[in-house]
């Protein structure tokens, strides 16, 4: 491979939702063809220009973060170093002990949060201390097994792929975050806690109709 100055270092490009979001797409691909390692944060409007999988396609390095952006995106390297060590999915715990919480959310969105957490235990095997922190990053070949059996658009999306990743019997490792909370946010706690748990029962019956059942070409990735 031809060395430029660009060669193994670690760009983290933010994408807003304007058309300029399009020349983004191109920029990362730049990026990587000189050597870049491209992490791409987007808002959610900026999803409404170019999808996730465009980027993820051009720099072959999936990560995300909420949209509300309660995580900064310089954390992200800090998860990318993880998955380069060896860990298949890299996931922020907000009740991680090392955790720093710089706003914090609101009483009734946190009593939600850890109620959700419980709830999990009807899909998930694993005593995982948040799934439904927004800050995720996968090695590419376990981000495309997950990915290509996700059936979730929702807020439950987290748990059917923690569900995937014990399923697949993939590493996974907790890590802490920093977060600021934002009035922003478009969560509606009593509304989308009861669409979480219809998907939750959709997810467990999925499993047992074996939805999720690798075809004979596949593998986990290893």
């Amino acid at each position: 491979m031809i060395q430029t100055p660009l060669t193994s270092k670690r760009i983290v490009l933010g994408v807003t939702g304007s058309i300029a979001a399009y020349k983004a797409a191109d920029l990362a691909s730049k990026l990587a063809q000189a050597g870049a390692l491209v992490d791409v944060v987007l808002t959610e409007s900026a999803t409404r220009f170019v999808a996730p999988l465009t980027f993820q396609s051009v720099t072959g390095r999936p990560a995300f973060t909420d949209a509300d952006l309660a995580y900064s995106p310089d954390q992200l390297v800090g998860l990318l170093e993880e998955v380069e060590a060896g860990w298949d999915v890299v996931v922020g715990s907000r009740r991680h002990t090392d955790t720093t919480t710089l706003v914090r959310a609101r009483r009734l969105r946190e009593i939600g949060g850890r109620g959700i957490n419980l709830l999990t235990r009807a899909v998930l095997l694993g005593q995982y201390r948040d799934t439904q922190c927004g800050l995720k990053a996968f090695r590419s070949d376990a981000a495309r097994l997950i990915f290509s059996h996700c059936h979730v658009d929702g807020f439950a999306f987290d748990v059917e792929v923690f569900h995937l990743v014990e399923r697949y019997r993939l590493s996974l490792t907790e890590v802490p975050v920093r977060v600021e909370n934002s009035s922003r946010s478009t969560v509606k706690v009593a509304r989308d806690a009861v669409r979480l748990v219809l998907d939750l029962f959709r997810i467990r019956r999925w499993a047992g109709q074996g939805v999720y059942d690798l075809a004979p070409d596949e593998s986990p990735a290893g």
